[in-house]
């Protein structure tokens, strides 16, 4: 893989030995990650599908790994999935040209 160096295969050692590192904050954000992906007001699935959005706005690949294959377990099809990530994309680029504004405020302020 050519990002091998960049982002390391994840193992349960290299997992073990990052948790007993923090292990009261490891804690604390297990349970807190149960609770959010926990069915509440939505479900289970569409958690996962908001998440793989996030994943790529965020630009975590071992997010999009996770839940990406979490959305399938919970019955996402692969159209919903891609679905979810157009909406990020829409959204990541949306957010770009939004914040035009601010340069726009900025170039306001210079009359050359």
């Amino acid at each position: 893989m050519e990002n091998a160096s960049l982002f390391p295969k994840t193992t349960k050692a290299l997992l073990d030995k990052k948790a007993a590192l923090a292990p009261d904050n490891i804690d604390a954000w297990r349970n807190f990650s149960k609770a959010v992906f926990k069915a509440g007001a939505l479900d289970e699935k569409t958690k996962q599908l908001i998440a793989v959005a996030v994943g790529h706005v965020t630009q975590c690949p071992y997010c999009i790994r996770a839940h990406t294959s979490q959305a399938m377990r919970k019955g996402a099809s692969k159209e919903e999935i891609m679905e979810a990530i157009w909406v990020a994309t829409e959204m990541r680029a949306g957010a770009a040209y939004a914040h035009a504004t601010i340069a726009m405020d900025e170039m306001e302020k210079h009359h050359h």
